[in-house]
C-alpha cells in the first residue's frame, strides 16, 4: 500500500522513482497480481499517469491493458479504467497552448499507438463486444476509444468493423441508449464511421438510421435544438452525400416530407442564436444534397417533385421573402431554392408566381435581381441570386420568353420595374460586377433558344434626349468598343468579358443575329484590331473572346452581306491577323486558369469578385465551337464551294430519302390498318361460328329434354290406362256412356284427319327448305357448318315421320276399337259377354285420351322445331354473306399489297440511282481529302432499314 500511496501523491522518504520506473512497476503489478483489487488499483494508477506520461504508458502498458479487457470481463470497474487509459494514450487532444510542432508530434503518437492496437483485428472485435455491456463505466469509455481509433486510422478500422459480424448493428444500438451522453457520443462515433465509406453508409441507412435520427432531431427541437441536432444533421449528410442508393431510400421512405417542419419560421426573426444558424444551414445543405446537379437527372427530378408536392419548396420561398433572416441563411436558402427548381418546369412555374410581401407586390424574381445589381449587397448573396436566376431559366423556354418579353417595346410598363429593365440597368451601370452578372443572366435567357435570340434583336434603347434609339446589340458593341474610356468600379476586363460572352451566346447558331452584328461597319475592324494587338496578360482573355466572336461570325454566316461573306472574312483574318495567330489567340480562352474552375459545376463560386470571369454554360459553348471555328478558318474557298455543293447534294438526297421514307411509312400505316380490318373481320367470323355452335348445342339439349319427357309421359299413360281398366271391370259401362264414347271417337277421327293434313303440309315445307339449304350449302364458303345444319334438319324430319307412323298405328287401333264397340252395342242386352266389352271400351277410351295428349304435344314440338329451323337458316344466310364480304376484302388487300410491292420496287430503283450518285460524290470528297465515314454509316443503316421493311411486306403477303 505504501507503493500506491507514493504513486497517488503521498510523501515518502528517500529518492523518488522516475515516471518510467513507476509505470514499469505498475505494469508488473498488473501482470503478476493474483488479487483483482491489486490489479484494479494498478490500472487506476496507470490511468492517472497516462496523460502526463503518454509515451511510456503506451509503450509499456498497452499489451497488459488489452489482456485486462480479455480476462477481467466480470469486473466493470477495472474494464472502465483500462478503456480510459487506452483512450488517453490514443486520443489526440487539441490543446490551445500547444504549438504546431507539439501538436504534430502528438498526432503522430496517436496514429502510432492506433496502428499498434489494430494490428490484431481481434482487438477491435473485442472492443465491439464490450460495447454491448450496458454498464455506463464500460460503454461510455468504449465509445470514446472507438471514436479515437476511427479518427486516427479511419479506413483500416472501418474495414475491420465492416467484416465483423453484427459490428455496425452493435454501434447503431447506441442511438437507442436512454443515457444522452452515450447517445450523443454514439452520434460522433457514427460520423467517423460513415466518412467516405459507401458500404458502411448503406448498412447504417438500412439499420433504420434515418428514422432514428429524424426522431432525435424532432425531440431536440429541430432548428431550435442544440449541438445534438447539429451532430444528427452531420451524420445525415455523411449518409446521403454522393450515395445514390441512400438518397433513393430516403426519398422512397417519405423522409423528405418530414423535413418541411424544419423550415417553419415565425414573423419575428430577430435574435437568431449561432446554433440555430448552424442547424438551419446544415438543413439547407441536406436539401441540396437530394437535388444536387451532380446526381442522376432521374433521381433529382423525382426529389424535386416530392419537395413541391409536400410543400417544402413553398416553405423555402417563404424564408426567401421573410424579413430579419440572417444574411448567410438567406444566401444558402437562395442556393437551395435554385437547385430545387433547376430543370423542373412545375417548380420553375411556381417560383415565377411567388410575390414578395411588398406594397405593391412584386415578383420574387424582380426582388432578387434588384439585389444582384446592387453593388452594396454582399458578394456571396449576389452570386447566389445569379445562380437562382440561371436555374430558373435552365431548360425553361417559357421563362426565357417571359424575361425577354419584358424588354420588348409592346410589353414595357412604365409604372413598374421589370426583370428586363433591371438587367439592362445592370448591364450599363458603372459597376463592373453588375455588368458581368447582368450580361451572364441575359445570356441564360437566350441559351439554346433561337426564337428569343431573334426577339431580342427588336429591343431598342433610349440613349439621351433628342437622339434616336439604338438597338441593344448596337449598344453592347458600343460599350465594348469604348473599352477603358469609361471609368468603372471593379475589374478592368470584367465588363468586356461579360459583354463578349453575351454577344457570343446571342449570335451563335443564329444567322440573323450574325447579319445584324456585321451590319455595323465598325464591329469587324474593332475585333480584328483587338486580336492583332500584342497586349498584356490581363488582355489575353479579351483577345481570345474577340477571336471566338469573329469565328462565330464566319461559321454561322449566311453570306447575306456582300462585304462580309465567309470568304472575305477569312481573307481579312489571313491579311490582318494570320490564321495561326488567330487560332493561337482563340486558344487563350481554354488555357485561362479560371476556365477549368468554372467548367466543373454550374454554381458560380468565386473567392473574390475579380476572379468572376467565366460562366459554366459558356464553357460548354466554347468547348463546342472551338474546333469547328478552327476548321472553318483553315478551309480554302474552293474547299468551301465543294463542301457547299456536296452539302446541297446531300441535303437534296436526304430530302428525297425523307420523302420516300414518309411514303413508305404511309403505306406501312395503310397496310397495318388493312391488317387490323382483316383481323377484326376474322374475329367477327369466329364469334358467328361460336354462336352457331352454341345454338346447335341448345338444339341438342332440347332433343334430350324431349326424349326424357316422352318416356315420362309413356309411363304415366300406361299407369293411367291400368287404373281405368280396373275401374271399368268393377263398375261396368252403361248404354249412355257407350253413346257418349262413340261421339268422342267420331270427334277424335276428325281431329286425326286434320292432323294428317297438317303433317303433309309440313313435310312439303321441309322438302322445300331442304332443297334450298342444299343449294345454299353448295355456294357457301362455310360448307362444314351447312352440312351440320342439314343433318339437324334430317333428324327433325325423321322424328316427324316416326311420329306420323305412330299416329297411323293409333288410327288402325282406333278403327278396330270402334268396330268392336259397335258390335258390343248391338249385343249389349242379349249377350252375356257385355261386361268384357265394357272393360275393353274403357281401355279404348283411356288410350284415346293419351294419344290425343301425345298428338297435341307433338304439334307443339313440330312448331318449336320449325321456329328453331327458321332461326338457324337466318343465321346461316348471315354467315354466308359475311364470308362473301371477307373474301372480297381479302381480294382487295392482295391487290393493294401487290401495288405496294410494285411501288417499293420503283423506290428501290430510285434509291439505287441515288446511292450511285452519292458514291461518286463520296469518291470526289475522298479525293479532296475529306472524311465521309459517318455518312457511309448512315447510308448503310438506311439501306438496312429499307431491306427490313421489304422483308416484312413479303411476310405479310405470305
Amino acid at each position: 500500500m505504501n507503493f500506491f500511496r507514493g504513486v497517488m501523491g503521498g510523501q515518502t522518504a528517500g529518492p523518488q522513482p522516475s515516471g518510467a520506473e513507476t509505470i514499469q512497476k505498475l505494469c508488473d503489478r498488473v501482470a503478476s497480481s493474483t488479487l483483482l483489487e491489486d490489479r484494479r488499483d494498478a490500472v487506476r494508477a496507470l490511468k492517472s499517469l497516462s496523460k502526463k506520461y503518454r509515451m511510456e504508458v503506451g509503450t509499456q502498458a498497452m499489451d497488459h491493458l488489452i489482456n485486462i479487457l480479455q480476462t477481467d470481463r466480470s469486473d466493470s470497474e477495472i474494464l472502465g479504467y483500462a478503456l480510459d487509459t487506452l483512450y488517453n494514450i490514443i486520443c489526440n487532444d487539441e490543446e490551445e497552448e500547444q504549438d504546431e510542432n507539439t501538436q504534430k508530434q502528438a498526432d503522430d503518437l496517436g496514429a502510432q499507438f492506433t496502428d499498434t492496437f489494430i494490428q490484431d483485428p481481434e482487438h477491435v472485435t473485442l472492443l465491439l463486444t464490450l460495447l454491448e455491456e450496458f454498464d455506463f463505466h464500460v460503454r461510455w469509455p468504449g465509445v470514446k476509444l472507438l471514436t479515437a481509433l476511427l479518427k486516427n486510422q479511419g479506413p483500416q478500422v472501418q474495414g475491420i468493423i465492416l467484416v465483423s459480424p453484427m459490428g455496425v448493428s452493435r454501434l447503431m444500438d447506441l442511438l437507442a441508449d436512454s443515457r444522452e451522453v452515450i447517445r450523443n457520443d454514439g452520434l460522433l462515433l457514427l460520423q467517423q464511421l460513415t466518412k467516405s465509406n459507401a458500404a458502411i453508409q448503406k448498412i447504417v441507412a438500412f439499420e433504420n438510421a434515418f428514422e432514428r435520427l429524424l426522431d432525435i432531431i424532432t425531440e431536440e427541437g429541430s432548428s431550435d435544438g442544440g449541438i445534438v441536432v447539429e451532430d444528427c444533421l452531420l451524420l445525415l449528410l455523411n449518409l446521403l452525400k454522393n450515395n445514390s442508393s441512400n438518397q433513393n431510400f430516403f426519398k422512397e421512405g417519405s423522409y423528405i416530407q418530414r423535413m418541411k417542419p424544419w423550415f417553419e419560421v415565425g414573423d419575428d426573426n430577430s435574435g437568431w442564436s449561432a446554433q440555430k444558424v448552424t442547424n438551419l444551414h446544415l438543413m439547407l445543405q441536406l436539401v441540396r444534397v437530394m437535388v444536387s446537379p451532380v446526381n442522376s437527372p432521374g433521381a433529382t427530378a423525382s426529389c424535386q417533385k416530392s419537395m413541391y408536392q409536400c410543400g417544402l419548396l413553398q416553405q423555402l420561398c417563404t424564408i426567401l421573402m421573410a424579413t430579419g433572416v440572417p444574411a448567410d441563411i438567406l444566401t444558402e436558402t437562395i442556393n437551395t431554392v435554385s437547385e430545387v427548381i433547376r430543370g423542373s418546369q412545375v417548380n420553375q412555374d411556381y417560383f415565377a408566381s411567388v410575390n414578395a410581401p411588398s406594397n405593391p407586390p412584386r415578383p420574387a424574381i424582380v426582388v432578387l435581381l434588384m439585389s444582384m445589381v446592387n453593388e452594396r449587397q454582399p458578394f456571396v448573396l449576389r452570386c447566389a441570386v445569379l445562380y437562382c436566376f440561371q436555374c430558373f431559366l435552365y431548360k425553361n423556354q417559357k421563362g426565357q420568353g417571359e424575361i425577354v418579353a419584358t424588354l420588348l417595346p409592346s410589353t414595357i410598363d412604365a409604372n413598374s420595374i421589370s426583370a428586363g429593365q433591371l438587367l439592362c440597368g445592370g448591364l450599363f451601370s458603372a459597376d463592373s460586377l453588375s455588368n458581368w452578372c447582368a450580361a451572364v443572366a441575359l445570356a441564360h435567357a437566350l441559351q439554346d433558344n433561337l426564337t428569343q435570340k431573334e426577339q431580342l434583336l427588336r429591343v431598342q434603347l433610349a440613349t439621351s434626349l433628342g437622339k434616336p434609339p439604338v438597338s441593344l446589340l448596337q449598344q453592347c458593341t458600343n460599350i465594348l468598343s469604348q473599352g477603358d474610356k469609361i471609368v468603372r468600379r471593379g475589374s478592368k476586363v470584367q465588363t468586356r468579358v461579360g459583354l463578349l460572352m453575351l454577344l457570343c451566346t446571342w449570335i451563335s447558331n443564329c444567322p440573323i443575329a450574325v447579319t445584324h452584328f456585321l451590319h455595323n461597319q465598325e464591329n469587324v475592324p474593332f475585333l480584328t484590331a483587338q486580336i492583332s494587338e500584342n497586349l498584356g496578360e490581363d488582355e489575353r482573355l479579351v483577345q481570345g473572346l474577340c477571336a471566338l466572336l469573329l469565328g462565330i461570325c464566319i461559321y454561322y454566316n449566311d453570306n447575306s452581306l456582300e462585304n462580309y461573306t465567309k470568304e472575305k472574312l477569312k481573307q481579312l483574318i489571313e491579311k490582318r491577323i494570320g490564321k495561326e495567330n488567330f487560332v493561337e489567340k482563340l486558344g487563350f480562352i481554354t488555357k485561362h486558369e479560371l476556365y477549368s474552375r468554372a467548367a466543373q459545376k454550374p454554381q458560380p463560386v468565386f473567392p473574390s469578385p475579380e476572379q468572376m470571369l467565366f460562366d459554366h454554360e459558356f464553357t460548354k459553348l466554347v468547348k463546342e465551337l472551338e474546333g469547328m471555328i478552327t476548321k472553318a478558318v483553315h478551309k480554302s474557298s474552293e474547299e468551301e464551294k465543294k463542301e457547299e455543293e456536296v452539302k446541297k447534294t446531300l441535303e437534296q438526297h436526304d430530302n428525297i430519302v425523307t420523302q420516300y421514307k414518309e411514303l413508305i411509312r404511309e403505306q406501312d400505316a395503310q397496310i397495318q390498318e388493312l391488317k387490323e380490318q382483316v383481323s377484326s373481320m376474322s374475329s367477327q367470323n369466329e364469334q358467328l361460328q361460336t354462336t352457331v355452335t352454341q345454338q346447335l348445342s341448345q338444339i341438342q339439349q332440347h332433343k334430350d329434354q324431349y326424349n326424357i319427357l316422352k318416356l315420362k309421359l309413356g309411363k304415366e299413360n300406361q299407369n293411367q290406362s291400368n287404373s281405368q281398366a280396373d275401374g271399368s271391370q268393377v263398375n261396368g259401362l252403361q248404354t249412355e256412356e257407350l253413346t257418349q264414347l262413340r261421339e268422342e271417337v267420331e270427334e277424335l277421327r276428325k281431329q286425326h284427319t286434320l292432323l294428317q293434313t297438317q303433317l303433309g303440309d309440313k313435310d312439303t315445307l321441309i322438302n322445300t327448305l331442304r332443297s334450298e339449304t342444299s343449294q345454299t350449302a353448295e355456294g357457301s364458303a362455310g360448307g362444314s357448318d351447312n352440312t351440320e345444319l342439314l343433318k339437324e334438319l334430317e333428324a327433325l324430319r325423321s322424328q316427324v315421320q316416326s311420329q306420323a307412323a305412330e299416329i297411323n298405328q293409333m288410327k288402325t287401333e282406333r278403327q278396330e276399337l270402334l268396330r268392336r264397340a259397335e258390335a258390343g252395342s248391338s249385343d249389349a242386352f242379349s249377350s252375356g259377354d257385355g261386361s268384357l266389352d265394357a272393360v275393353k271400351m274403357a281401355e279404348l277410351e283411356s288410350r284415346l285420351a293419351a294419344q290425343t295428349t301425345e298428338t297435341e304435344r307433338l304439334k307443339e314440338e313440330a312448331k318449336t322445331s320449325l321456329e328453331s329451323r327458321a332461326e338457324l337458316e337466318q343465321q346461316l344466310a348471315s354467315a354466308t354473306s359475311t364470308v362473301a364480304i371477307l373474301q372480297t376484302e381479302k381480294g382487295k388487300l392482295q391487290t393493294e399489297v401487290q401495288e405496294s410491292k410494285k411501288e417499293q420496287d420503283d423506290l428501290l430503283m430510285l434509291l439505287a440511282d441515288q446511292d450511285q450518285k452519292i458514291h461518286s460524290l463520296k469518291q470526289r470528297l475522298k479525293d479532296l481529302g475529306e472524311t465521309v465515314d459517318d455518312e457511309d454509316d448512315l447510308d448503310a443503316r438506311d439501306q438496312t432499314d429499307d431491306d427490313d421493311e421489304e422483308e416484312e411486306e413479303d411476310e405479310d403477303e405470305d
